[in-house]
């Protein structure tokens, strides 16, 4: 299957390159190079408007890789959860598994829940506010796709400049609904319905939105939605066992205009699950840690303010402050009956209360200055955040109990940064940056343990890109950043079956990261008006002091730290995405191929999943106001051959799986005029062939076939 893989990208990629170089001579020979606005017919994925500082700039022109999936996308897949609208991006894969409670992000190799630091190793954001969620066998971030309109994934740890040091990963920002999103033009209001079925199993959706514009300057949106689901069943018929939900969430917002120019926006979410009788392990079907009932709430609050001021090129100003509450209540459990464990001996089935608090406020502003064929932007600003991990005490035989593997305490973070972009001639952009960041990380005294950690950091970059013409581009950078030890790897001092000392002495984790790669466009080529686009990275990241559990920890006491650094870690590969739109087809593809190995043990990563390829081709009846096509991922088996599941597993592993590749099929009806205008239908079966797989990064098998449907109607007045 990888070999299958690679021969489809080989074929893909080398009639798409030729035929883009056959039409970049011809195009050349016509004439001048053309602007902007007369070269591009349409928008392609890889021509998407990226969130970011200084030019505006979209994928296929930033020095990194870059994809945004919008709303159309996320329409289209039908998303269950914020893993599905993630999946076929290049590099990028969810961990654990497809429950509710058990998801969490991997990007080129970096992330997965059975290890608490995973997390800290990407940078989730939501309206700007960092999301950040650590528990010992959940999942990391719990919301519902029906509240964004916009997903936007930064790979590679060139973001940390920006965004925080320690994106060893990337960066993934979540952009949820707007009035306006909704509101048509003329009118005052607009309200939306929508409801949705899976047939795996027994899926269904409910959503309303409500949108209001008040006169010129003010408008507001509230949406609300509810999920439920029976356990999902895999390709071979069996049930994974409780993934099955029930779910609420709702996001209001407001948006005034101040002044001529200024933007205040406020807004808030609430993502609501109650489930009884779940696994207590969500990221993998593990019977022996029993049931337990299970609440969680996720909040997120934010108020932002931003003003270009046009008129002054000294100002560009966006201030914004934000809360998040991540809270899950665990009650009920069973135990481990196997091993006779129960709250009575281990604190991990006692009644508690799991949660953190982030508080963040951001001030950024751009400079610019220009001359005759050159601009410049300079980008500054400070960013701080204070964090309160906690963990409800509990009783046992009379005397109050701290949660030792799950450590109670505060993250207090503050940064500056500064970041310069010069173009010269439309040309040339050579992007500097550095980022300086200094933290504390104080336990509460539930932990046992006194005394504060600090720590600087400082994460700098540089990024070039060139374009030759219209038609060629590379690129190129380098980066380093560092990651601070996280609350749970600094103070913990136990786990499921044993204890150990905090590990006070830890060092941060440094990463130094070499990007380059290409672009090439080409337009008009198979008819007029067409447009096709290629982007290929190679990456090499160098990771040193890598912090990991304690390779000496055995069952029971140890008088040991809990998490070392170990010596140093290499992951490299490529990705590669490809558009093509025009009038009546489009098509896209991705390829990642990553590896990654201990470079002290020689062995390789068990995070990093196999290459795979996705493909998407369509077509389009603008007449019948129709979209159809088909998907298909093709995923090669795990670069570790004794990882494959075609022969035993080694001896405790969680990371095996083997080749397979899977195929879905949608139609959308979007139609614009007539008695049917503002209904939108949806419709996809998925896993077409009831394949049985499990993806390499998950502990259990993936869904079979599922047929998805939805169907949605707006409303609008004056």
């Amino acid at each position: 299957m990888g070999l299958h893989a690679r021969n489809v990208i080989g074929l893909f990629g080398s009639v798409a390159i030729g035929t883009m170089l056959a039409s970049m001579a011809a195009q050349a020979q016509d004439g001048a190079q053309t602007n902007e606005s007369e070269k591009k017919g349409r928008v392609t994925l890889l021509d998407r408007l990226v969130l970011g500082a200084g030019v505006e700039k979209v994928a296929i022109d930033t020095p990194q890789s870059v994809t945004v999936v919008e709303q159309e996308d996320i329409d289209q897949e039908q998303a269950t959860t914020v893993g599905d609208v993630l999946k076929r991006i290049p590099g990028v894969n969810t961990s654990g598994s497809d429950r509710v409670f058990g998801q969490t992000f991997n990007i080129r190799g970096i992330g997965a829940p059975e290890s608490a630091n995973e997390e800290g190793r990407i940078i989730v954001t939501v309206d700007g506010a960092t999301k950040f969620y650590e528990q010992y066998r959940m999942g990391g971030f719990f919301s519902d796709p029906e509240l964004y309109k916009k997903v936007e994934v930064l790979r590679g740890p060139a973001s940390s400049t920006l965004y925080g040091s320690g994106a060893l990963g990337g960066v993934i920002n979540f952009v949820t609904k707007d009035a306006s999103d909704f509101i048509a033009e003329g009118d005052s209001g607009a309200l939306r319905l929508k409801g949705g079925f899976n047939s795996n199993r027994n899926g269904y959706l409910g959503s309303v939105i409500f949108a209001q514009r008040f006169g010129e300057d003010a408008e507001f949106l509230l949406a609300g939605n509810y999920r439920t689901a029976d356990a999902y069943k895999t390709g071979n018929g069996s049930v994974v066992r409780s993934s099955d939900f029930q779910s609420w969430s709702g996001l209001a917002k407001a948006t005034f205009n101040v002044g001529e120019e200024g933007k205040l926006r406020l807004s808030y979410q609430q993502w609501d699950s109650d489930a009884d009788d779940q696994d207590y392990a969500q990221v993998g079907t593990q019977p022996i840690f029993g049931t337990v009932d299970r609440h969680v709430i996720d909040r997120t609050a934010v108020i932002s303010y931003e003003n270009p001021f046009t008129d002054n090129d000294w100002l560009d100003l966006k201030v914004s402050a934000s809360f998040s509450d991540t809270n899950v209540d665990q009650t009920d459990a069973s135990g481990a009956p196997m091993f006779g464990l129960t709250c009575a001996t281990s604190l991990l089935f006692c009644d508690t209360e799991y949660g953190y608090q982030t508080w963040q406020f951001n001030v950024q502003n751009t400079s610019e200055w220009s001359g005759d064929n050159w601009e410049n932007f300079l980008t500054y600003g400070w960013q701080t955040s204070y964090q309160i991990r906690t963990a409800e005490s509990v009783t046992l035989g009379g005397t109050p109990a701290g949660i030792n593997f799950h450590p109670e305490g505060t993250d207090l973070k503050t940064g500056v940064f500064v970041q310069n972009e010069f173009v010269w001639d439309e040309r040339l952009t050579i992007i500097p940056g550095v980022r300086l960041d200094w933290h504390e990380l104080t336990p509460d005294g539930s932990t046992g343990v006194t005394g504060s950690m600090t720590d600087t950091a400082v994460s700098p970059k540089i990024a070039a890109h060139y374009r030759f013409n219209d038609y060629v581009a590379v690129f190129g950078s380098i980066a380093h950043t560092e990651r601070f030890p996280t609350i749970d790897e600094v103070f913990s001092t136990g786990g499921s079956s044993n204890s150990f000392l905090p590990s006070l002495g830890l060092e941060k984790e440094k990463s130094n990261n070499f990007e380059i790669g290409f672009a090439l466009s080409g337009y008009d080529i198979f008819q007029e008006g067409d447009g096709v686009q290629l982007k290929t990275t190679g990456f090499y990241n160098d990771i040193t002091d890598l912090i990991s559990l304690n390779p000496a920890l055995v069952a029971g006491p140890n008088f040991i730290p809990g998490y070392v650094n170990i010596d140093e870690a290499r992951i490299y590969g490529v990705e590669v995405e490809l558009a093509y739109d025009s009038d009546y087809v489009f098509a896209s593809a991705g390829y990642s191929h990553v590896i990654g190995k201990d470079e002290t043990t020689g062995m390789y990563l068990t995070t990093v999943a196999p290459h795979e390829l996705a493909l998407t081709i369509g077509g389009k009846m603008p007449e019948k106001d129709l979209k159809f096509g088909w998907k298909a991922r093709f995923v090669a088996g795990p670069q570790d051959p004794a990882r494959d599941s075609a022969t035993p597993p080694p001896s405790g592993s969680t990371r095996f799986a083997e080749s397979f590749n899977v195929h879905d099929v949608f139609l959308t009806w979007t139609p614009q005029q007539g008695q049917f205008a503002g209904w939108e239908a949806n419709v996809g079966v998925e896993n077409i062939f009831n394949e049985q797989y499990k993806e390499f990064l998950h502990n259990d098998a993936s869904r079979g076939r599922t047929l998805k449907v939805s169907l949605s109607k707006q409303f609008g007045w004056q």
